[in-house]
């Protein structure tokens, strides 16, 4: 190869690295995320010229900017790439653990970051895991293209990158459902206490008022088919009662599982005559399913507690007004609905 020729071929693939580099799309906070992380990191600022970290200096740590601006180095001829208010950076170190940084980072004016190591984040997951989860599958996912880019343009792949991007794609795979995990209920698809603690959170937080009725849903008679038939047969009962249930609920209603047989179904907008309709076509709904042909059960006789809701209370005691509703149609004989008492009106 002349002179001439090997330079071309540097330039060339200076130019590719370069672009590779500049295609890889700056991380910005939104106004919601920045609050929630500055509630939670910790300060720390920098003087102009003083390096945060240094390229191949293991870090556990990311970083948000508050103010001023921060200079990645990647060198080998990349183009520096220069961070402002709101970007955020090194997510590698706190999600791997004592990951080789990839860049040096430097203050090129005064500048003040945010710090946050696990257990700083640990907290912002417990404080809001919804937002976090989302956070952290578009980060996963724009770490995972960039290295992808890199690799492919710049055609090297050592132990340590492999490795690396071995434990970002589990975690994609696992943050892609984080958000409906911590909200519902693996075997049924319906939402969880989490999910219903969530929901009446975001209730109060919008402004959109308490729901207005509740139905609480307990199987009468469930350990029987799960001591006739096993517990794969006592699955499907709750998976069928589930698919009632949502049939049920509106795009604003929440239909939940509660734990073992016990469910539930908050109604937003309700009155007597709603919650009695609702109630019966659960009872219908089950009635139905009990009648079809088959040597195991698809459903099994269930019991419903209504009650309507006072807006000044919260979820337990309108859970104590449905729970001893329910009661009484157990205490009935079961395969029925019962009105609470504490309800204003009852059809």
């Amino acid at each position: 190869m002349t002179g001439k020729l090997a330079t071309r071929v540097c330039e060339s693939e200076s130019g590719i690295a370069q672009t590779a580099m500049a295609e890889i799309v700056h991380a910005v906070l939104s106004a919601g995320e920045f609050a929630l992380f500055a509630e939670f990191g910790q300060h720390r600022p920098l003087r102009a010229g003083e390096h945060l970290f240094l390229r191949n200096q293991s870090g556990n740590t990311m970083y948000v900017i508050v103010t001023g601006a921060i200079e990645l180095d990647f060198g080998e001829d990349l183009v520096v790439k220069t961070l402002g208010q709101h970007e955020f950076f090194g997510e590698l170190g706190l999600l791997i653990g004592d990951h080789p940084r990839s860049a040096d980072a430097r203050a090129t004016t005064e500048t003040l970051v945010l710090e946050l190591d696990h257990t700083d984040f640990q907290r912002l997951v417990d404080r809001d895991p919804g937002l976090v989860a989302y956070f952290l599958r578009r980060t996963i996912m724009r770490v995972v293209s960039n290295e992808q880019v890199l690799i492919r343009q710049l055609r090297r792949r050592n132990h340590d990158l492999e490795t690396a991007l071995d434990n970002l794609y589990v975690t994609t795979h696992q943050l892609t459902h984080t958000r409906e995990l911590v909200r519902t209920d693996e075997l049924t698809g319906l939402h969880n206490r989490r999910g219903l603690a969530l929901y009446l959170q975001e209730c109060r937080n919008h402004g959109d008022g308490a729901p207005q009725g509740l139905l609480l849903i307990d199987c009468d008679h469930f350990k029987q088919v799960n001591d006739e038939h096993g517990h794969q047969a006592g699955d499907r009962v709750l998976q069928s009662v589930a698919n009632i249930l949502r049939s049920v609920a509106t795009e604003n209603d929440r239909a939940c599982r509660l734990g073992g047989d016990e469910f539930c179904l908050l109604l937003r907008e309700a009155e007597p005559d709603t919650l009695q309709h609702a109630a019966e076509f659960i009872l219908s709904a089950v009635q139905g399913l009990m009648g079809r042909p088959g040597g195991q059960p698809h459903v099994c006789p269930v019991s419903i507690g209504v009650c309507l809701l006072q807006p000044d209370t919260d979820w337990s005691d309108w859970y104590a007004h449905a729970d001893n509703a329910l009661y009484q149609a157990k205490r009935l004989g079961g395969n029925r609905l019962h009105w609470s008492r504490a309800a204003t009106a009852t059809p």
